[in-house]
């Protein structure tokens, strides 16, 4: 994963891409930021699913950036978060739809043998590990709720 967003930045750079490449060099920049955090605790390097768990941080925090700019009418600064956020998706595996997910997640209700909503957090825990960067866990939290009531 490390490899494949390196080679996109200096793919970027020679193209002479700023945008790219700018958006390119903040992931790499958080990817280093958990490195050094992993050295601290004596953890080795990243992996990639933590890798992907940091790609899908920073969608989220576009997402909630571009909304923000856009209830404060600053358009072309939303447009540009939503510009940075199909880059980062690029190197995220695709996205479930809301058919998918469902099954997904009853799957892993089945496999756990989550019989309340005491058991949400296991479901939860077990969809994270299972589905890294393929499902907004945001929604999938209201899916579960709603299924193990």
């Amino acid at each position: 994963m490390r490899d494949k967003i390196t080679d996109a930045l200096k793919t970027a750079l020679k193209s002479g891409d700023r945008e790219r490449s700018g958006t390119l060099r903040l992931v790499n920049a958080a990817i280093q930021d958990r490195d050094i955090a992993n050295r601290g605790t004596g953890k080795p390097a990243a992996t990639d699913d933590e890798v992907m768990q940091i790609l899908a941080k920073m969608v989220k925090q576009r997402e909630e950036s571009a909304k923000a700019f856009d209830d404060g009418n600053r358009p072309e600064l939303a447009a540009k978060e939503r510009s940075e956020i199909e880059i980062i998706r690029g190197f995220l595996p695709t996205q479930m739809d809301d058919a998918a997910t469902q099954q997904a997640i009853r799957d892993v209700i089945a496999e756990t043998g989550a019989a309340g909503v005491r058991d949400m957090g296991r479901v939860m825990a077990a969809l994270r590990e299972k589905y890294v960067g393929q499902m907004d866990f945001g929604k999938a939290s209201g899916v579960v709720k709603s299924l193990l009531q």
